[in-house]
């Protein structure tokens, strides 16, 4: 058991971790309408060529020769002609329509003009020169060029590429299922607490850093602190990770040390030295649903809470979904920051390339949070000018 560990130890130790107990994983299949934020758990490569058939850029004219031309029909998005252009002919065309046969360039529609002959047959000139405004089948990608590389997040856009190229579903990772345990008898769920009561802040955003984070939040429970109700709580559990919040400082009711040694577990890391987010913990539990299951106790101060988030439950679900450990970026600090025994971690905004520190950063508050994009990562005093090293918070 680690105790008071460095900060990067216990990211090292928490990633570590993650690899080991997903190691069993199986991957699935999700239909891309399902797949947003999903994780890539292998390369996939495009089923057909885009564009996968020679097409107009443009609306307007298919044309071969140097004109004037005769114009033979037209093409429309969903149709493929069949025929060919001769020397001189045309066809109108719209934008994404398959060119005919023969085809060389492309009338814009603003740069022509058709007139009747007397032969009652339609005849196309150009006021400007015609331009090879034609995507030519394959330039994008070819069939079974890699599109998008084991690990990728997906989003939208990628999404979209592979839809165009001829995938319904693909092959993820699976997320990690995680069961949040908020403890404290002096939490309200709703309204305005009544006195000596406090609003429970954690249990309502938890969900959605997690869910940033790549994992899947199955069940958000309340315990009291009765021994007995948190073992039996947590041995109950049918989860991938369970993340509790307070219980793991030194007080008559923080029980959380004491459980997982009753249900045979091990602690791995018990405190970090780090402000604000000391008292926080690494540990596994033996559960009804199997064994070595990973537990992070968190800090029940709110601010310290997401820092021990971001210090054991990042690292731990980038593992477990095959992504990279999170890094670190360096902006220069516009703000004088204290120096402190250890590795501190401030609350505050990044914007070009420059990091602010928020106002109301105390290990107990929100306020600086809910304005922040991450956190700064010092072990000494910083003055205005100094870089440092930034940790962004989950999407920002």
């Amino acid at each position: 058991m680690k105790q008071d560990a460095d900060w990067s130890q216990a990211r090292a130790l928490a990633f570590e971790l993650g690899l080991r107990v997903s190691s069993h994983f199986e991957n699935e299949f999700v239909a891309l309408t399902e797949a947003d934020c999903r994780v890539l758990a292998r390369d996939h490569c495009a089923l057909l060529a885009l564009p996968s058939f020679n097409n107009s850029a443009m609306d307007g004219w298919a044309v071969r020769g140097s004109g004037p031309w005769h114009i033979a029909g037209q093409v429309v998005a969903g149709e493929f002609p069949d025929w060919e252009l001769g020397v001189n002919e045309g066809c109108s065309i719209a934008t994404g329509a398959p060119v005919p046969a023969g085809t060389e360039y492309i009338v814009r529609s603003e740069h022509g003009s058709v007139e009747i002959q007397n032969s009652g047959k339609p005849l196309l000139t150009a006021t400007q020169a015609p331009k090879r405004d034609i995507r030519h089948a394959g330039e994008e990608c070819m069939v079974g060029e890699t599109i998008a590389v084991r690990g990728t997040r997906l989003n939208p856009s990628v999404i979209g590429i592979l839809a165009a190229t001829g995938h319904d579903m693909v092959e993820v990772r699976r997320q990690p299922r995680v069961s949040v345990l908020v403890f404290g008898d002096e939490l309200e769920l709703e309204g305005i607490p009544a006195p000596g009561k406090i609003r429970d802040s954690l249990g309502p955003q938890l969900p959605g850093w997690l869910n940033r984070m790549g994992a899947q939040v199955i069940s958000i429970t309340r315990c009291k602190d009765v021994m007995s109700e948190v073992m039996s709580t947590i041995f109950n559990l049918d989860a991938d990770v369970i993340i509790t919040t307070g219980g793991t400082a030194s007080g008559p009711r923080d029980f959380l040390r004491a459980v997982i040694s009753e249900l045979n577990g091990e602690i791995l890391v018990d405190g970090v030295h780090v402000r604000p987010g000391h008292p926080m913990m690494l540990a596994l539990a033996n559960t009804n649903s199997g064994q070595n299951i990973p537990v992070i106790g968190l800090p029940g101060n709110p601010l310290s809470a997401i820092v021990g988030l971001l210090t054991f439950g990042q690292p731990l679900l980038n593992s477990m979904l095959g992504l990279p450990a999170p890094d670190l970026d360096i902006l220069v600090s516009q703000s004088e920051i204290h120096g402190d025994d250890g590795t501190r971690l401030v609350a505050g905004i990044s914007k070009s390339g420059e990091f602010h520190v928020s106002e109301f950063n105390g290990s107990a508050m929100l306020r600086g949070l809910s304005v922040s994009t991450g956190f700064a990562v010092t072990t000494h005093a910083v003055k205005i000018g100094d870089p440092i090293y930034y940790l962004p918070l989950p999407n920002n």
